[in-house]
């Protein structure tokens, strides 16, 4: 008898203009601050993201409750993104964990294994995504959800410790 599937813990849902005060407080917490830039410039990023197609930016639900924001884009789609080397189908990702009590828990590489599964399903072939080299903490969390190291690039925020992750086999899935 086959096992039925587990619930996801997790919800993705696209950012809405109600959301920015929390987004606001989220992007000036310190372990967010570190490793994002201006909150007033993000947020203007953000809100041009929820018109322009190119990048969706969505919030992450753990039972219900706001804890933290993503966003999914297609490199290809924008003029000279330097992972436009990447295979047609590839998605880049970013995350933050909103809540600093949430951090360190085991949330970051669970959030990023069902968002992969769930932009797998959808019909990514490969995601990538690239931490800062100094952030050790979102490194290990990329590499515990399956993420491998490609190589260490230059993004328009700076270095970047650039991952991917391909989308599983046929024969992975039975």
């Amino acid at each position: 008898m086959p096992r039925a599937k587990p619930t996801p813990r997790y919800r993705f849902r696209d950012v809405q203009r109600e959301d920015f005060p929390r987004l606001a407080n989220w992007l000036a917490e310190p372990h967010v601050a570190k490793w994002w830039g201006e909150p007033s410039t993000e947020l203007a990023s953000i809100e041009e993201a929820m018109t322009s197609g190119q990048t969706r930016p969505m919030i992450v639900e753990l039972d219900g409750e706001p804890i933290g924001y993503l966003q999914s884009y297609d490199p290809h789609l924008e003029g000279g993104h330097p992972y436009q080397d990447q295979p047609k189908g590839t998605l880049g990702i970013d995350i933050s964990i909103g809540i600093a009590e949430l951090t360190g828990k085991g949330h970051g590489s669970a959030i990023i294994r069902q968002l992969s599964a769930e932009l797998f399903a959808r019909g990514a072939t490969r995601i990538v995504i690239d931490p800062d080299p100094e952030n050790v903490q979102a490194i290990r969390a990329y590499e515990k959800a399956g993420f491998r190291y490609i190589d260490t690039r230059t993004s328009i925020y700076g270095p970047a410790h650039f991952m991917a992750l391909d989308a599983p086999e046929e024969t992975d899935l039975i």
